[in-house]
């Protein structure tokens, strides 16, 4: 069984994880994505690379609790073990040289954007690293980003930090001055990264983004995890997770994350009712689950 080396709080329902699989760690690559359980009962859930260690073996993944699961993970203690993690699943991201990269980052998919600029970065490229969050007080990884970006530019929506406004605004501002980006990378919300992709549809500047549909094997055998692609049906577990943006129908995979959110959140309900869960004061202080799933 895995042993998770490291898990810590370090934002409002935002926790980093470490896990020991140095044979996965081995053979992973940027873009790609592990699925873990955490006890025998639990359930299936993909989580993307948020950090490669290779020296000691330790994967990073950074994840914010939005149901049952997620709240589950959080209890693991450092020293203590998860049922199974695999991977790498998917393909990795594309990389190449093409003069300046550019990274977006949204919420939570400020993490997964961090590999991805190491490469980037490796490559020969000039990177610039947009990210954003709501407000100050949920962004997080900046440090990291910074060690990394050429540029880094933090947005916030209400204005408490960086630029007021979101990661768009200051990536439409970039390609307005003339700044030349040969390739942009979109990680984050969907309706963050379908802004993103049709602001750079204009512009005719290449836009990936990697997406999160509902999966149960990763491995292509359910079909759960199913998206539409320039109208054509993929399998975001072996096809992807990445995608050229200007092709995929946000609209339709919308409306499939929202499939099971009643079922979610009673059983979030039910977890949260438990008198043993540590959780409850903290989740009852953020809105959960209406604010986190705005």
């Amino acid at each position: 069984m895995p042993k998770v080396v490291d898990n810590q709080q370090i934002g409002p329902l935002i926790w980093k994880m470490q896990v020991e699989v140095p044979r996965l760690v081995e053979k992973a690559k940027a873009g790609q994505f592990v699925i873990l359980r955490v006890n025998d009962h639990g359930e299936r859930v993909p989580m993307s690379i948020a950090g490669l260690n290779r020296e000691k073996g330790l994967l990073t993944i950074v994840y914010q609790v939005v149901g049952k699961t997620s709240a589950l993970m959080t209890t693991v203690e450092a020293g203590g073990e998860i049922a199974d993690c695999v991977g790498p699943l998917g393909v990795a991201s594309h990389v190449d040289n093409w003069g300046i990269a550019c990274l977006i980052g949204g919420g939570i998919g400020i993490a997964p954007i961090y590999p991805i600029a190491q490469a980037y970065k490796e490559a020969g490229n000039k990177v610039i690293t947009i990210i954003g969050a709501r407000s100050k007080d949920i962004l997080f990884y900046e440090e990291e980003h910074k060690a990394v970006a050429d540029e880094l530019y933090v947005c916030t929506d209400d204005g408490s930090y960086g630029h007021h406004g979101f990661v768009s605004d200051k990536l439409k501002e970039l390609l307005d001055d003339g700044v030349k980006i040969g390739n942009i990378m979109a990680i984050g919300p969907v309706p963050m990264m379908k802004v993103v992709a049709n602001l750079t549809k204009e512009y005719n500047v290449p836009t990936w983004v990697s997406l999160n549909p509902l999966m149960i094997d990763g491995t292509g055998m359910c079909g759960g995890c199913r998206v539409a692609v320039g109208g054509e049906t993929k399998f975001a577990c072996v096809d992807g997770p990445d995608f050229d943006g200007h092709k995929v129908d946000f609209d339709l995979l919308t409306a499939r994350l929202g499939a099971y959110r009643d079922q979610e959140r009673k059983a979030m309900k039910r977890f949260l009712e438990d008198p043993h869960c540590r959780l409850a004061e903290s989740v009852r202080q953020f809105k959960y689950p209406d604010e986190v799933n705005k």
